[in-house]
C-alpha cells in the first residue's frame, strides 16, 4: 500500500547503537492541523496526518452526528492553496440550509490523542440516537485471528515511521476491505467511515473494523455511528467504551492477538 503524499517528513537525527554514534535520515509521521469549514464557517481543528482529508472530514461528519448520510453533502472540497503555503482547509457544503454550527464551535477542538476533547458533556454524545448494529453479522474466530497480520502487512506509514495508528475495514471472510492511518487513532476510524460515505457504502453492517490502538470510548462511538457490528483492537478497551458497547449492542474485542482474543460484549457475533 502506497503511503499517501504529505504523510511523511524526513528529517537528520544522531543514532547511538552499542557505543557507535552517527547521522542518519529519519522518517517522521506528518503532524498537521486540519481545519473543517461549514458553508465557509470553521466548524472544528484537528491535528491529523495528511492525507484522506476527504474522507476524513466526511467521518468526521458523520461520526461526531452533523450528518446522518452522503446524501446531506453538497459538497466537498480542499480550499485551494494560498501565498504558496500548504492547504490544510476542507470546505463542506451541506443540503439543509437551515444547519447551524455557531453552537458546535465551542463544542469541537480535536486533539490527536482524543476525538472528544472539548465536548461540552459525555451525555452530549450519548443522546445522539445511536442505534444497535445488525444482530445477524458474523465472523468465524479464525478469521478474527488473521486480521492484525494483514492490517500490519498493510500499514504503508507506520512501516517507514513506526508511529501511526491504524483502522481497517473487513469483511466476514476476512477480506481487507479499506484501511487508513492517522496518527490520530479516532482520525485513522473517521477516515474509514468517509471513505464509506464517499464511496456509498454506508452503512457498514457487514464490516469488521479493527484498530492497532486501544478500544476507547471515542473509538465505539464512532463504530456505532458507521453501522458497524464488530470493533477489535489489539490492545485494551476501556471502561466507558465496554459499557456502551454493552449497552447498545457492540461485539467489542480486544487484545486481538495470535490466537487469542478478549470479547467484552455480544460474543454471539463470533462465537460457534
Amino acid at each position: 500500500m502506497r503511503a499517501p503524499e504529505r504523510s511523511i517528513e524526513l528529517t537528520q537525527v544522531t543514532e547511538w547503537d552499542d557505543g557507535r554514534v552517527r547521522a542518519v535520515q529519519d522518517s517522521l509521521a506528518a503532524e498537521e492541523p486540519m481545519e473543517i469549514r461549514i458553508g465557509g464557517i470553521p466548524l472544528t481543528v484537528t491535528m491529523r496526518t495528511p492525507g484522506n482529508d476527504l474522507e476524513l472530514a466526511a467521518g468526521f461528519l458523520l461520526t461526531e452526528g452533523i450528518i446522518e448520510s452522503g446524501e446531506q453533502i453538497a459538497g466537498l472540497r480542499i480550499k485551494a492553496p494560498e501565498n504558496g503555503m500548504k492547504s490544510n482547509v476542507v470546505e463542506v457544503e451541506l443540503k439543509d440550509t437551515d444547519f447551524e454550527c455557531g453552537d458546535l464551535q465551542r463544542n469541537f477542538y480535536a486533539a490527536s490523542s482524543c476525538g472528544i476533547c472539548g465536548k461540552a458533556s459525555i451525555n452530549a454524545i450519548r443522546v445522539r440516537g445511536l442505534r444497535q448494529p445488525d444482530r445477524g453479522f458474523r465472523v468465524d474466530a479464525e478469521v478474527l485471528c488473521r486480521m492484525p497480520e494483514a492490517l500490519r502487512a498493510e500499514q504503508a506509514v507506520f512501516s517507514q515511521t513506526g508511529g501511526l495508528h491504524a483502522a481497517a475495514l473487513f469483511d466476514a471472510s476476512g477480506q481487507l476491505i479499506a484501511l487508513r492511518e492517522d496518527i490520530g487513532r479516532h482520525n485513522a476510524v473517521d477516515k474509514i467511515a468517509g471513505w464509506a460515505v464517499l464511496e456509498k457504502k454506508f452503512p457498514l453492517a457487514q464490516h469488521v473494523l479493527l484498530v492497532s490502538g486501544r478500544g476507547g470510548f471515542e473509538i465505539v462511538q464512532k463504530a456505532l455511528a458507521a453501522g458497524i457490528p464488530i470493533l477489535a483492537s489489539v490492545s485494551a478497551p476501556s471502561s466507558l467504551a465496554v459499557k456502551l458497547a454493552r449497552e447498545l449492542g457492540l461485539t467489542l474485542i480486544g487484545f486481538l492477538r495470535g490466537r487469542r482474543f478478549v470479547i467484552y460484549s455480544s460474543g454471539f457475533r463470533c462465537l460457534p
